[in-house]
């Protein structure tokens, strides 16, 4: 197949795009909301953004305004973790004990994420805050090169996004929670009571007439029946 010299100049354009585009929306990211108030497993998804270095740190730093009085890592086979902690300037209730140091910041090393590929690194937190809608996670990803990217940057409200957005974990409300959900359960229950009792009668109803239209196909059959008697007899005599 013979390509033009002009189909040839809008692949090569088209490419050049492509490859400028993609780096754009490859950020560090939270993929999975989680509910507020409680525990939850914050997974970290991690691009490779260069084609000739690999990713061989990630440091996430924790919320500093929610401090997390619970942090572990989960274990990353070819990865080390280093968690480093800081002192609350006021302490934090958790379970009615008081927690004066928490995690500050966790940095994994001794991996490689090659050119083309991610990975995913996972803690597990808690307890998460009710009183917001989210948790912004400032996060540095350093390359074998020696380059570092700073995903550290917080979108505004109605804004553009940043260049170098931080990952954000969503919090939503628990599922099935709060006294609306129950009004509307016990309100479709109630509906659906309603409903089968006209449907309870509807259905003798159309018993009954199923049965008089039977008897009524009966009779019709028996005079049929009976005039082809006569019929035949009057042939034959």
């Amino acid at each position: 197949m013979r390509i033009t010299r002009p189909a040839a100049v809008v692949g090569t354009v088209l490419v050049a795009l492509a490859a400028t585009a993609a780096p754009a929306s490859a950020h560090v990211t939270i993929p999975d909301p989680a509910e507020k108030g409680g525990f939850s497993i914050v997974t970290f998804s991690v691009p490779n953004e260069r084609p000739d270095a690999g990713t061989t740190t990630l440091e996430v730093k924790l919320p500093e305004d929610h401090p997390l009085a619970f942090v572990s890592v989960q274990p990353k086979p070819g990865w080390t973790a280093e968690t480093t902690m800081r002192t609350l300037d006021e302490p934090v209730d958790a379970f009615g004990e008081e927690v004066t140091e928490v995690v500050d910041t966790i940095t994994w090393t001794g991996g490689t994420i090659e050119p083309g590929q991610f990975d995913t690194f996972s803690l597990s937190v808690g307890v998460l805050p009710d009183d917001v809608d989210a948790l912004a996670f400032p996060t540095i990803q350093t390359y074998s090169s020696g380059e570092e990217v700073a995903w550290i940057e917080e979108a505004t409200e109605g804004g553009e996004e940043p260049e170098h957005p931080a990952p954000v974990l969503e919090l939503v409300d628990p599922a099935g929670g709060g006294d609306e959900s129950d009004d509307a359960t016990t309100t479709t229950v109630a509906a659906d009571d309603e409903t089968a009792s006209p449907a309870g009668e509807g259905s003798e109803d159309g018993t009954d007439g199923v049965a008089v239209a039977a008897l009524v196909v009966a009779l019709i059959a028996a005079l049929l029946g009976g005039a082809a008697l006569v019929s035949a007899r009057r042939g034959t005599a």
